[in-house]
């Protein structure tokens, strides 16, 4: 196998308020009503909620509406309506949405946890996992096509081990730390552009292969997860489409071209 990792097919798919309130003051009278009209209308507050800026991966969250900047004063003397009974919109000032805390970043040990949680998970009789359903269904999916040509059902006759690293990118919110892709060639580089590329083993870090031994980047053709380095050169590994299935793998230095570095939480 080489170059994007497929299996044998002919696919080449290689991946929002302002609110106005418009308070205004209910003056009754002739004489309040001349002074209202000299005055002109109240000035009306504005309130703007700003979306967060995204990573690369990523998944826009707009925060909900703030609250408005009504003044506390309006033009004229209001101090002369303060009797008058409030109208409901005044009465009743718009609720804040609850701000929704930022996802954690994951350590090491739960981007294992949870990959090693997958094994056993194998293809089913037409060769199709939740993996590539899942990658089918984002974003990305689209931006590769775009770069790689095909069709997006050609996604389930592809191999899939890359989209199963990306599957535990996305579940614990870490696709903009940890890539997402379909092609093994071009994650690895989204790391190396990124100077998160080397070739020391760390828990965590993600595996690229070539079975050859070649350590040229454009030659990889399988990647994993490290759970740990052996200590005998070897290197324990958790990979996807490991003869159809998630599998826990020991594999030799000869076999690695390199390693991506997630920016993991200590």
């Amino acid at each position: 196998m080489a170059g994007k990792h497929r299996k044998p097919s002919p696919l080449a798919i290689s991946l929002r308020t302002t609110g106005g309130l418009v308070a205004g003051a209910a003056v009754i009278g002739a004489v309040a009503v001349t002074a209202q009209a000299a005055i002109g209308a109240a000035p009306a507050g504005t309130g703007t909620a700003k979306p967060p800026v995204a990573g690369a991966a990523a998944e826009l969250t707009a925060k909900a509406p703030g609250s408005h900047n009504v003044p506390n004063k309006l033009s004229g003397d209001a101090s002369k309506a303060s009797t008058t009974p409030k109208t409901a919109a005044a009465a009743k000032a718009p609720a804040k949405a609850p701000v929704k805390a930022a996802p954690k970043t994951p350590t090491a040990a739960d981007a294992i946890k949870l990959a090693t949680s997958q094994v056993g998970i194998a293809e089913s009789s037409s060769g199709e996992t939740k993996f590539q359903d899942w990658y089918m269904s984002t974003a990305r999916a689209k931006e590769t096509l775009a770069r790689d040509g095909g069709d997006l059902e050609g996604y389930n006759d592809a191999a899939w081990c890359d989209m199963f690293v990306s599957w535990i990118g996305e579940q614990l919110s870490f696709g903009h730390s940890m890539g997402s892709d379909a092609w093994t060639v071009e994650h690895a580089k989204w790391f190396q552009s990124r100077n998160r590329w080397g070739s020391k083993p760390q828990p965590g870090a993600i595996v690229f292969f070539n079975w050859s031994g070649s350590k040229n980047i454009d030659d990889i053709e399988h990647v994993g997860m490290v759970i740990k380095d052996n200590g005998d050169g070897t290197i324990q590994t958790v990979e996807g489409n490991t003869s159809n299935a998630v599998k826990i793998e020991n594999r030799s230095p000869g076999q690695i071209v390199g390693y991506g570095y997630p920016d993991y939480a200590k």
